[in-house]
């Protein structure tokens, strides 16, 4: 589960760093209990990121069922972290 402190902690690494393979490692070394993978935006149909920031959206993804989906809201689930294209 995120919470919304992680989630802007989250947003904050990414605009200081950027999206580097090197920015994800760290970012699992510093909450190992989620998962973190990007792409670009036009992999992702549909559901409208959770947060965004300069030059990247981060969309979470719900694993409570069994089932991944995507959630709009932090406090559930795990999320991915995905590169905006344009």
């Amino acid at each position: 589960m995120m919470t919304p402190e992680q989630l802007a902690s989250v947003v904050e690494q990414v605009e200081q760093r950027g999206l580097a393979d090197s920015n994800l490692t760290d970012l699992r070394g510093h909450f190992p209990e989620l998962h973190f993978t990007w792409c670009m935006d036009d992999d992702i149909c549909g559901p409208q990121p959770a947060a965004q920031g300069k030059g990247f959206n981060v969309y979470l993804v719900d694993s409570s069922n069994h089932c991944l989906c995507f959630t709009p809201e932090s406090g559930s689930g795990k999320r991915r972290g995905d590169r905006r294209t344009g």
